[in-house]
């Protein structure tokens, strides 16, 4: 199980907020800005941070960069309809999906297969109630269908996931290297004592 201290916590929940602040509003990465780090941020959030209350404040944080990015950014307002609010449980999917994998983390290879369990399905349902939710009750789209919906899923689900991946794995990445640090610290420590 993975457990931080709440020095370590509040540091990691600080670098989400301002990813989230440096990535939010752009859909995908193109050469002036990068690509949306949410699904990312909150996947993380369930990992690293023990409370509840990052959930709801990355949420109202997300929210808050929508509204300021559509009145005053000049960005677009098309996705901001009812089914905004099919974010929530979106992202609650793969904050409980990080959760989930925070209980069973081990710092070996066998935490390969629960941690890609949690993304796999994390991943999934949070677009099908984020995409499903825009899809079916935005009111954007005339005439829905499942069959359509199939094939939106197709086109954009493999953008996400890129998206995620890229992000997810810059952050394995850092925490391997912290941890094999720590490691190394702590066996120091143990045979100075």
């Amino acid at each position: 199980m993975l457990t931080l201290s709440t020095r370590h916590q509040i540091a990691i929940g600080l670098l989400l907020v301002i990813l989230m602040m440096l990535t939010r509003s752009h859909h995908f990465a193109t050469i002036h800005n990068l690509a949306d780090a949410s699904w990312a941020i909150f996947f993380l959030a369930g990992i690293y941070l023990r409370s509840a209350w990052p959930l709801l404040g990355l949420f109202a944080l997300g929210w808050g960069l929508d509204i300021a990015a559509t009145t005053w950014g000049g960005v677009s307002d098309f996705c901001m309809t009812p089914a905004y609010l099919f974010l929530l449980p979106a992202y609650a999917s793969l904050w409980f999906a990080g959760r989930w994998y925070a209980k069973r983390y081990q710092f070996a290879w066998r935490t390969i297969t629960p941690l890609f369990i949690s993304i796999l399905t994390g991943l999934t349902l949070c677009e099908l109630f984020s995409g499903g939710g825009f899809y079916f009750f935005s009111g954007r789209i005339a005439e829905t269908s499942f069959a359509e919906f199939g094939e939106q899923l197709l086109k954009y689900f493999p953008l996400y996931i890129e998206t995620f991946l890229f992000y997810a794995g810059i952050a394995a990445v850092i925490h391997v290297l912290f941890t094999l640090i720590d490691q190394q610290f702590n066996s120091r420590n143990t045979s100075a004592g």
